[in-house]
C-alpha cells in the first residue's frame, strides 16, 4: 500500500490527536486513540504494579459494554487522568456514546484512560493534564484526516517521559499481515529499565525486530557514556525514597481484524511480551504498565 504511514492510524478510521503544555514548569500532555463512529471493539491488560487507569473495568469481557469511543493516555499520573473528562464531554457534544435512555442525547461515552507520571518533570509539581487537554487532543484527533502521520518523540502524553534516564516519548508502528488485515500500536514509552542493548546502543526493539544496528566505534563509545550515565541517574532515583509509580509505559494496538471482547483481551496480554522484550526490566513495581486493544471488526480474523 503505497499510502501507508507506519503508524496505528494505518488501521482504518482510527485517528490520533496530541494536546501538551511546555514551559513555565509544565512538561507533560495527554494523547487521544479516537475510534471511528460506532466505536471499536476494546480490552485491556495491566501488568504493571503501580497502575494509573479508568474505566478499565468497563473492558472486562464479562461485562456490558460491546464498544468504546476512544482511549486516553496521558502524563500527570492519578491527576492526569482527569484529561478523559473532556475526552467524555466532546464526544457527548458530537452525539457519540453507549445509549443510556429513551432520547437520543441520552448518552454515556465509555473513554478508558490510563496515565504514566511524569509529575515534577517541569518543575511544577501541580502542572499536569486536566480536562481542558483531553478536550484539546481529542479535537485535534477529529480534525486530523484519516491515515494522517502520527506525530512522534516527546509530544502529547510522551511530553515528559523519559526511558532509562533519557528522554522517552510516543512511538508508532503497523504491519499489514498476509490475510490482508492491519495491526497497529502506538505507545508513551515512560520507563525505569532500559530500551537500548549496552554492548551496541542499538534499540532492544529493533534488534527483536531483525533489524539490528552495528554502529560505528564513535557512536558505539558515545553510547556506553550516555548508558553509563543513564544507569546512574535510573540508580539514583530507584534508591530514592519510593513516592508512587514512578514511570509506566502505555500503548494502544489496533486493528481491522474481527476479533470477540475476550480475543482482543488476549492480544493485549500478547502484546506485554513485546513490551518485555523492548525494555529490560519492565512490569516493575513501580510501573503502571498498561495495554488496550482496539478493534473495528472490518474484515475476518482469517481468510
Amino acid at each position: 500500500m503505497a499510502d501507508r504511514v507506519d503508524a496505528i492510524t494505518d488501521v482504518p478510521g482510527f485517528r490520533v490527536g496530541h494536546a501538551q503544555r511546555t514551559g513555565d514548569g509544565w512538561l507533560t500532555g495527554t494523547t487521544v486513540v479516537l475510534a471511528p463512529e460506532g466505536g471499536a471493539v476494546a480490552a485491556v491488560d495491566v501488568r504493571g504494579g503501580g497502575p494509573g487507569t479508568r474505566e478499565t473495568d468497563a473492558l472486562d469481557p464479562r461485562n456490558l459494554v460491546q464498544r468504546i469511543e476512544a482511549v486516553v493516555l496521558s502524563g500527570g499520573s492519578a491527576y492526569g487522568l482527569d484529561a478523559a473528562s473532556g475526552v467524555v464531554h466532546w464526544l457527548e457534544d458530537q452525539g457519540r456514546g453507549f445509549r443510556a435512555g429513551p432520547l437520543p442525547t441520552h448518552l454515556v461515552p465509555v473513554v478508558p484512560a490510563a496515565a504514566l507520571f511524569d509529575l515534577g518533570r517541569g518543575g511544577d509539581w501541580r502542572a499536569r493534564p486536566g480536562a481542558e487537554l483531553g478536550r484539546e487532543a481529542v479535537a485535534a484527533a477529529a480534525a486530523t484526516p484519516e491515515g494522517a502521520e502520527v506525530p512522534q518523540g516527546n509530544v502529547g502524553a510522551g511530553t515528559g517521559a523519559v526511558a532509562g534516564g533519557i528522554k522517552g516519548g510516543i512511538g508508532t508502528a503497523s504491519a499489514l499481515l498476509p490475510s490482508g488485515a492491519t495491526v497497529g500500536a502506538l505507545a508513551a514509552v515512560n520507563v525505569a529499565g532500559s530500551v537500548f542493548d549496552p554492548e551496541t546502543g542499538a534499540l532492544y526493539g529493533r534488534l527483536f525486530g531483525g533489524v539490528p544496528e552495528i554502529p560505528r566505534p564513535e557512536v558505539h563509545a558515545s553510547a556506553q557514556t550516555r548508558l553509563s550515565a543513564a544507569r546512574e541517574e535510573t540508580a539514583r532515583r530507584l534508591a530514592a525514597p519510593p513516592t508512587g509509580p514512578l514511570n509506566t509505559t502505555l500503548a494502544v494496538v489496533a486493528t481491522d481484524a474481527t476479533l470477540t471482547r475476550a480475543q482482543a483481551q488476549k492480544l493485549a496480554g500478547t502484546a506485554h511480551d513485546g513490551l518485555a522484550r523492548g525494555v529490560r526490566p519492565g512490569h516493575l513495581l513501580s510501573d503502571g504498565d498498561t495495554i488496550f486493544t482496539l478493534s473495528t471488526a472490518t474484515r475476518p480474523l482469517l481468510t
